[in-house]
């Protein structure tokens, strides 16, 4: 064997050699083959830049930059199966934005593993783009100037979408979003319910298996969240369509996700339906009761708190209303008493609605913690319940 011959087929055994030990770094899929998305001990990492105020300390900056790290995400693991609809739930700078945007490979994780599809998501392939889609309400892709139909066009450009089947798309989304009317129009000229939905539509044109949407009904009227909350509904059920949804609005998610996610200092503290979520943290149901509007306590939001004070912990005192929170299993003592309060005509019994047992969750936590020692606010609310 000549020299030249015997270093090349020592770098091929190198090639091979660095090929398993890159293979061997993946972790096993199997038995997250049908899943539609996966993520495996994920986290991100930013470093941002720290200055002081100053002309001095802007100087400085420029020749010895400071930086401090800013754990987005952190370990966070989950499996979602094709065709379900999951809300992602967290307060704000929890970490939401940054999963969806590593999952359709707008950043990179700093460790851990990603798949989508059975792809790795930054890897950016040509495939997997035109098989997902993300829907930000914080930002937009049709272009200002020109009517959402000429933006349409590039889209069909861009995702290379057969003309039969982008006509069938577009009337079809039109249908569903009532965009009758506004696709001739400049993006410009639309008003924000109006330019959501024609985001949506331009979204969803290429008939993604995967959607990503960030506040899809952010600055929304209720009439237009609404329709939006249907046509994702419609569209999931119709195509098959695997859904992960961000919001604020909890009517979003309650009316689209069986399932929920909730995430807090980057790190995710609850997977599991949302009926499972809502009775771990409230243990309480809330009473309204009705004081005769005569009444002192109908007159007086002050005395009718005084009144029940003793029997429960007041939420609200409006009018000849007064609604008080009790612990669920001493809802039938706590009502004998509130029942024989002077003045009472009526009342009614419900579960606490879960904006507030949500509240609960992320004000629970405390902030001080540590990055690396995150508290869980699932837990502190389970806790906290054993309170009256």
């Amino acid at each position: 064997m000549t020299l030249f011959g015997a270093f090349r087929r020592t770098c091929s055994d190198a090639r091979t050699l660095v090929l398993r030990l890159r293979l061997a770094a993946v972790p096993s899929t199997s038995s997250h083959a049908s899943a539609a998305i996966v993520a495996d001990h994920a986290s991100r990492t930013f470093h941002v830049p720290v200055r002081e105020p100053g002309l001095r300390a802007s100087l400085r900056a420029m020749v010895r930059r400071t930086t401090r790290e800013v754990r987005a995400v952190q370990d966070v693991s989950f499996t979602i199966e094709p065709g379900e609809v999951v809300g992602f739930l967290g307060p704000n700078g929890a970490g939401k934005t940054t999963t969806l945007k590593l999952l359709s490979g707008l950043l990179h994780p700093t460790t851990g593993h990603l798949r989508v599809l059975g792809q790795v998501p930054q890897e950016r392939d040509h495939d997997l783009l035109r098989r997902i889609a993300l829907v930000m309400g914080n930002r937009q892709q049709l272009h200002w100037d020109i009517p959402a139909q000429d933006s349409f066009e590039m889209l069909r450009a861009i995702y290379d979408v057969p003309l039969d089947r982008f006509r069938a798309s577009v009337a079809q989304l039109s249908d569903l979003l009532m965009l009758d009317g506004l696709l001739d129009k400049p993006v410009r000229q639309l008003s924000l319910g109006e330019r959501m939905k024609c985001e949506l539509a331009g979204s969803l044109l290429h008939r993604p298996e995967i959607v990503f949407l960030d506040e899809p009904t952010l600055g929304l009227d209720v009439q237009a969240q609404r329709r939006v909350r249907e046509f994702v509904s419609d569209y999931a059920r119709t195509t098959g369509a695997t859904v992960l949804l961000t919001s604020h609005y909890m009517a979003d998610i309650e009316a689209l996700a069986e399932r929920v996610l909730v995430i807090h200092h980057g790190r995710l503290q609850f997977d599991g339906p949302l009926r499972e979520l809502a009775s771990r943290t409230s243990d309480r149901k809330l009473v309204t009761l009705v004081f005769d509007p005569q009444s002192l306590a109908a007159r007086d939001h002050h005395h009718a708190a005084a009144l029940v004070d003793a029997h429960g912990r007041v939420v609200e005192a409006d009018g000849a209303e007064c609604v008080v929170s009790v612990p669920r299993t001493e809802l039938r003592e706590r009502m004998s008493a509130l029942l024989e309060l002077p003045d009472v005509i009526d009342f009614t019994v419900e579960d606490e609605p879960i904006e507030r047992v949500m509240e609960r969750v992320f004000e629970s936590a405390d902030p001080a913690v540590g990055d690396d020692d995150a508290a869980d606010p699932v837990a502190a609310v389970d806790a906290s319940e054993v309170e009256a």
